[in-house]
């Protein structure tokens, strides 16, 4: 595809929490990443609101490994607590992503530049990103690094199937559904020889509403230069 991008992240912990383990002030992470964990790496790389990126696969090179370290996170009621949170150890994934442009954007439609938004992507993930990358959580950090999508050896390459089960996909925001609530996805995880085909957003079946929310708004006022001159530029051509 004209506008898709190939990249790889490792890192040396990474925490896709499971929020089923949040109950009990836990965290235990899924043992692979989830649609929305790769998007919000992907929009680290490079992201405007004209945009929407789409996940299209993701590739696991290593083996999947866990390891338990104490933490001590901070009491909703003031102090400290412990517990035991369970990473991810020695993680890396090749990652597929392309973007389209946000139908719900009218307002930034003079930016509706393809060729543009390519290219300074392309640009960033040779940069290793705009943005700091995480793995999950704050305290994991990733680093991006352009790559061929399938180079290399994955180290399940010869499993023909593992099934994950039901597990979080991701979140509808107001900003990309064009509603004013928030929506979790589900959607049932399956790696064939190292390799998990996402499906769409639209295609996941199970939601559920957890939220409401509003389209934020931009105006002329919130553009950059860059994007002021491009407009303007837009604008006198009448297109």
């Amino acid at each position: 595809m004209r506008n898709q991008i190939e990249f790889q992240v490792t890192g040396a912990y990474a925490l896709f929490t499971d929020p089923l383990t949040k109950i009990g002030g836990e965290k235990f992470s899924y043992q692979i990443p989830t649609y929305q964990a790769l998007k919000g790496i992907t929009e680290s790389i490079y992201w405007k609101p004209t945009i929407i990126w789409y996940i299209d696969e993701v590739r696991v090179m290593n083996p999947i490994q866990t390891e338990s370290k104490g933490m001590r996170p901070i009491d909703y009621s003031g102090g400290n607590t412990l517990a035991y949170y369970t990473y991810l150890r020695d993680v890396s994934y090749q990652v597929r992503a392309h973007f389209e442009f946000n139908p719900h954007r009218e307002d930034l439609a003079y930016d509706r530049n393809e060729f543009k938004h390519h290219n300074i992507a392309k640009r960033a993930v040779a940069a290793g990103g705009r943005r700091d990358i995480f793995l999950g959580a704050r305290e994991c950090q990733g680093y991006v690094e352009a790559c061929e999508f399938g180079s290399g050896r994955s180290h399940y390459e010869d499993t023909p199937e593992l099934d994950f089960g039901y597990m979080v996909h991701g979140i509808s925001y107001p900003d990309e559904t064009g509603t004013d609530e928030l929506r979790t996805r589900l959607w049932r995880a399956k790696m064939r020889h190292g390799v998990i085909k996402f499906i769409r957003p639209e295609q996941c079946t199970h939601t559920r509403s957890t939220g409401s929310g509003s389209i934020k708004p931009f105006g002329p006022d919130r553009l950059e230069p860059a994007d002021e001159l491009y407009a303007a530029w837009f604008a006198e051509e009448g297109r």
